[in-house]
This record gives C-alpha cells, structure tokens and sequence, in this order.
C-alpha cells in the first residue's frame, strides 16, 4: 500500500476559513488540493465508481467567491445513503443500481449545498449500512489510512466517508449513524465522528437501515469543525456554556463498556481519564447495570432487523443472491419477528430509556472508549464468518447503546502519536448534544496539550 498523499494544507474547515478570509489561499486551491487526494490510491474504493467526482469547472462560481456562509468553498462527500439531485442511490450495493436518479436533493444534502459547501462526490460504504466493519464485496473496502504496512479496516458503515475525511479529500464527511456507524469509523480512523440526537436532522432521501434508530451525521477533522457542520445539518445554533473540565462531573459506566479492552486501546483511555481527573474534572464509575440488558431486550433481532426486514422484504425476496450474504442474513432476522414482538419491543426500549435517563441525571456526560480495539487487518474479517461477526459485535458494542438510548455521542481521537487510533467517546441522552458538544471542545484541548508533554 502507497503512503497516502499528504492533506492540504489548511486541514479543518475552521483553519481553512481563515485561511480563505485572509487571503492566504483561494477556494478553488483548496478544491484542487483535495481533488489531487482524492484522486489518489489514498482513497482507493473510498468513491463509488459510478459517479465520476465533479470537475471543478462543474461547480457553481458562488462557491470559489464566497466567504460569507459557513461551509463557502468546503469540499465535503456525501454517503452513497443519500439522495443527490439526478444520481442513483444505491446504499452501496448493486441491487439499486437500475434504479431511477433522485429527483432532487434530500434535506441534509440541500442544507450542505445551501450553506457553501462543495460536494465533490459520492462515498463507498456497507451495503445498506448493516455492519460496524466496513467491509463491501460489490465495490471494493476503503483502506484506513492510519496504517501504511498493514491494510486495516476503516470500520462501517460510514467507510468510504470517514477515509474521505482521513487522507484530506474532504473536510467533511455526511455520513449515518444506526448503532455507531458514524463513530466507529471516526475512532479507527483518527478523527471526530458526532452523532447528534436523531430527532434533530431529518432523514428524508436517505435508504433506511432502522426508522427508530437512523442518524443524519457527520464525519470531521475537529470538534469545532463537527460543531460548524452540525449547525448546518440541524439548522439550529449550538449554543456553548464554555464550562471548564473542573466543574463537571463525569460518568465511567462499569457494566460492558469497559470490558476486554486492547491493551493500545486500554492505554489510551486510562490516559484520558488521567487527564481530565487532572484537569479537574469529578469522574465516577457507576454500575449503569441497564447496559447489560440490551442483549434479552434485543433477543428477538431488535428493531434494525425488524424495520430493514420491512423495508427490504420485497426486494430481498427477488435478489437475494445480489445481496452480501452478511448482510441478507442479518435482514432475514427480522422476517421471524411477530407484530407482538416488535410492538414489545418498543415498549421495552421506551422503560429501558426512561431508567438510563434517571441514572445519568447530574452528570455531564459518560465517557467510554468508542471502540473496544484498534482497526483489525482486513485479510482478518474479509472471507472468516466468524470472526467477522465477533469483530463486528466489538465494534457496536458501545456505540450502539447510544442509539438505543436516542441520545448523541461525539468520539474524538486519544491515541498517543505513532500509535494506531482510538477513539474516546462521550455521551449523554436525548437533546443533550450542546453539553456534549461544548464539553468535547474541552476534553479535545485538554488531551492535545498532554500529548504534546
């Protein structure tokens, strides 16, 4: 594997639109630069082939002119999820590919372009979304760029968006977040990954995976950044207390969250929490004994094989062969779920929210590791079954109870330099993302000025 092209020079949205406002750079010399990337074997598989990435001569003059919206002049990718105005969403599998253009773009999209930012193509990712590991037999698996030796995976399903912003082709990512598919890829690839509340971003024009638990997001390379295009996805201000990391008060969840650690993941967060004890901050580890029964809530095949059964089951029902066996199997789970057991279900994770909610009151967030393990060799998980879904069931474990939880999460890197990434994460229930968000710019500061001790 070639050592991916260096990013541009100007690497978050924040430092680039100063860059741009000062006259340091121009629009159109960000946009080359990252095309350059992602043209190159950096981003191999991490675009789909049948949507050529837009010339820069296509784009619309208002985007290399203005300074004044937020995203003016930012390159960002959109998942293969999304409807783009006049292309064929596929969800990254063939069975789509004979299917009508969209007629217009969907609302996150439309948000995007209408704040100045520059789509410059459309993301590789799992086919429809139903896996933590970012693996996809039709199109080709993105390479995480973290490691030039070994290619690893980059984690799913927002697989071809987190590597898009990794190697510096975007800044910005538009992904989705079902049970972590916007954190997972953020925490194995080195970058920042928020999944908001879900309520908050429609997810109209997007291929569902799960109605109840389906996340519009975004991938960056900062919290600010993750902040800017939050605001735009959203259409709503952040609004940011500034609280110091000395008085908050912080969660460590025993039950599940901490278990079987790598030893490099570990490490890692040990030394997280080590500073912002140092810093200040009060950190208690708390039982939080709800974790532990999602598994006999989810017994059944819990609401993803449930509402992506719904969804597919015409379609599946006709192509199945066309499908990654993978992910047609986990879909065919929900065909062996009743009315009852769905509507129990429901029922089930509306007491279950209601007791997290009472558990977590007083504390500003949880903290955990976003990932049990860093990226895994994708020779590993590529043709053994097995190991596959035991790496699989790793990688959701923690982010997915966020998602059960409708809450919003942001992981954001803590790995010493030289090391593979791993991702910290930091949670909280329902329409509590302002909190996490502004916490997150601290514990972001607090963490680079320890590594650079």
């Amino acid at each position: 594997m070639s050592q991916p092209s260096p990013l541009p020079s100007f690497s978050t949205i924040d430092a680039t639109r100063q860059a741009i406002r000062s006259g340091q750079v121009r629009p159109k010399e960000i946009l080359e630069r990252a095309a350059a990337v992602a043209r190159s074997d950096a981003c191999r598989h991490v675009f789909m082939p049948a949507v050529s990435l837009e010339p820069l001569s296509a784009r619309p003059k208002e985007a290399f002119n203005q300074t004044s919206q937020s995203l003016a002049g930012i390159p960002v990718s959109v998942k293969d999820l999304f409807d783009v105005a006049d292309q064929i969403t596929t969800a990254g599998s063939t069975v789509l590919a004979g299917a009508d253009p969209a007629r217009a773009d969907c609302p996150a999209v439309a948000r995007l372009r209408a704040a100045g930012a520059v789509v410059t193509g459309r993301t590789n990712m799992v086919e429809f979304a139903f896996s933590g590991v970012g693996i996809n037999p039709h199109y080709g698996t993105p390479v995480n760029p973290a490691d030039t030796l070994i290619e690893r995976i980059p984690g799913g399903s927002s697989s071809g968006a987190a590597v898009s912003v990794a190697t510096g082709a975007v800044l910005a990512a538009l992904g989705s977040d079902t049970g972590g598919s916007i954190r997972i890829p953020a925490a194995l690839c080195g970058i920042v990954g928020f999944k908001s509340t879900a309520r908050l971003v429609p997810t109209t024009g997007a291929v569902p995976l799960s109605t109840s638990l389906d996340t519009v997001c975004a991938l960056t390379r900062s919290v600010r950044d993750a902040i800017t295009v939050h605001e735009v996805l959203a259409a709503r201000g952040v609004q940011l207390a500034g609280k110091p990391l000395s008085s908050c008060r912080l969660a460590l969840a025993r039950t599940q969250m901490q278990d079987d650690l790598d030893d490099t993941v570990g490490q890692a967060f040990e030394h997280s929490v080590q500073v912002l004890r140092r810093a200040g901050a009060q950190i208690e580890e708390i039982p939080l004994h709800e974790i532990g029964e999602l598994a006999g809530i989810n017994a059944t095949g819990g609401l993803s094989a449930a509402e992506s059964f719904a969804w597919h089951r015409m379609l599946i029902a006709q192509h199945q062969a066309e499908y990654d066996p993978r992910v047609a199997m986990r879909i065919l789970r929900g065909a062996d779920m009743s009315a009852a057991d769905y509507i129990d279900l429901l029922a089930a994770r509306r007491d279950w929210i209601a007791r997290m909610e009472t558990r977590l009151h007083g504390f500003d967030a949880v903290l955990s590791p976003t990932v049990p393990l860093v990226a895994p060799a994708i020779a590993r998980v590529l043709t053994d079954d097995i190991e596959f879904f035991r790496i699989n069931g790793l990688l959701l474990r923690n982010t997915s109870v966020v998602n059960m939880l409708d809450g919003c999460a942001i992981s954001l890197p803590c790995h010493a330099p030289g090391q593979l990434p791993v991702g910290l994460m930091l949670w909280h229930s329902a329409l509590q993302d302002d909190a996490v968000l502004d916490l997150a710019l601290q514990v972001e500061t607090a963490l680079a000025r320890s590594l650079q001790k």
